[in-house]
C-alpha cells in the first residue's frame, strides 16, 4: 500500500525536485547569499532522509580530532522541544537538546556542544571557536557556505534509482554531490563485490570529483547504564529484547540474530520520544518473555531518551556503534579531515 502511494505521488516528486533544482541554482549563482565564515566550518550531511550514520561519522571525526584540537560541534538538535540557540550539557534531557547532540556531548564531555536551528546565527555566535566547528545534517543549509564537505550515502540507497521525496527518499538530486569535499558510502556489507563497488563508484563521478570513500557500522561491546564495558560472549545464550527509535534498525537487527539465542524487536520510528504507553509496552514484552537470561537493549540515541526511572526498573543495554573506514583508505580520509580542520602532521 505504501509503495504504490509513493507511486501515485511521483508527480509530486517531479514538482518537488524542480523546485530544489531552482533553489540550489539560486545560491549557486548568489542570488541568495551564503555566509562562509574565517574558522573551520565541517560540515556532515546527506542527500537522502536520515539513516546515513552521521552522528556515527561525528564521532569519529571527534575522535579523530580533538587529541590535537579543541573543537565545538553544532547540530539543530532534532527532536527536542525547545527552540534558538542553546550550549548543551550532560545533565540535559534530550526534550532539552535533541538525542544526538545529547549522545555527543556525553560522550565528549569536554566538547563544546550547541543545537540551533539557524546554523549560520549559530556560528555568528561561535566567533571566538577559531580551531572550527563540526556540523551535524547541514549539507542542505544552503545559507551557510562550509569550508569542507562530508557527504555520506547509505550503500543500499545507491543500489536504487535515486528519486526526490516523496516517490523517493531524496531530499536532492545526485547533481548536487558536486559540492561535496569528500564523500563517504556509509552501511557497507562486510563483502562487496569489485564490479559492485566500481559500479557505485562510477554512479557518483558522473556528478562530482570528490575522492569517495566506503565504510561500514561496527559494533562495539555492550554497555550498562553506568558505561560499563560488558563482554558480548555471556549474552550469547540470553533472549535479547531489542528496541529501537532509530531509522533503519536493519543492519542492527542482522548483525544481532545470529548471536542470539532469540531476538524480539520492538520498533518506533526516528527520533520517538517514548511515553509511558511505549516504555509499558516494552515490559510487558521483557516480562512475557520465558527464558530467565534476559535482558533489554537498546542504542545510545534511544538511551538518551529513556527516563531515569525506567533505566533503574530494567536491566538495559546499550550496544554502541562506530564507523569503519574500508579498503585500507583509513589513513586517506584522516589526513584529509585534518587538513580541514588546519592540522598538519
Amino acid at each position: 500500500m505504501i509503495h504504490l502511494l509513493r507511486i501515485l505521488l511521483f508527480p509530486l516528486s517531479l514538482i518537488y525536485g524542480v523546485i530544489m533544482w531552482m533553489r540550489n541554482r539560486l545560491y549557486d549563482y548568489n542570488f541568495i547569499p551564503s555566509t562562509s565564515f574565517r574558522f573551520p566550518v565541517v560540515v556532515i550531511g546527506n542527500l537522502a532522509v536520515g539513516g546515513t550514520g552521521k552522528s556515527p561519522m561525528a564521532e569519529y571525526i571527534l575522535r579523530l580530532i580533538t587529541p590535537t584540537k579543541s573543537i565545538s560541534l553544532l547540530s539543530r538538535g532534532y527532536g527536542r522541544k525547545t527552540k534558538g540557540y542553546r550550549e548543551v550539557n550532560t545533565t540535559d534531557t534530550a526534550e532539552l537538546a535533541g538525542d544526538e547532540p545529547l549522545q555527543i556531548k556525553r560522550k565528549f564531555p569536554n566538547t563544546p556542544v550547541f543545537v540551533c536551528e539557524d546554523r549560520v546565527f549559530a556560528l555568528k555566535k561561535l566567533t571566538d571557536c577559531n580551531n572550527g566547528v563540526l556540523l551535524d545534517d547541514a549539507y542542505q543549509h544552503r545559507a551557510l557556505q562550509p569550508s569542507f564537505t562530508v557527504l555520506l550515502f547509505d550503500f543500499n540507497s545507491l543500489c536504487y534509482p535515486i528519486l526526490p521525496l516523496p516517490t523517493g527518499n531524496f531530499r536532492d538530486t545526485l547533481k548536487e554531490s558536486n559540492r561535496a569535499s569528500v564523500i563517504v558510502i556509509t552501511k557497507c556489507p562486510k563483502e562487496i563485490d569489485s564490479d559492485i563497488r566500481f559500479q557505485l563508484e562510477s554512479k557518483l563521478r558522473k556528478h562530482s570529483r570528490a575522492p569517495i570513500f566506503f565504510a561500514r557500522i561496527s559494533y562495539g561491546s555492550f554497555v550498562n547504564d553506568l558505561g560499563e564495558k560488558i563482554a558480548f560472549e555471556p549474552f550469547k545464550k540470553q533472549n535479547i529484547l531489542l528496541f529501537t527509535g532509530i531509522a533503519k534498525p536493519e543492519p542492527l537487527v542482522a548483525y544481532l540474530e545470529p548471536q542470539v539465542s532469540q531476538l524480539t524487536h520492538i520498533r518506533f520510528k526516528d527520533h520517538h520520544a517514548f511515553n509511558s504507553t511505549d516504555l509499558a509496552r516494552v515490559a510487558t514484552a521483557y516480562e512475557q518473555m520465558d527464558n530467565n537470561n534476559k535482558l533489554i537493549l537498546t542504542t545510545e540515541k534511544d538511551f538518551q531518551r529513556l527516563p531515569k526511572s525506567f533505566i533503574d526498573s530494567y536491566p538495559i543495554y546499550i550496544i554502541p556503534i562506530q564507523q569503519e573506514i574500508l579498503f585500507d583508505q583509513k589513513p586517506a580520509f584522516d589526513a584529509a579531515i585534518k587538513r580541514a580542520f588546519q592540522i598538519i602532521d
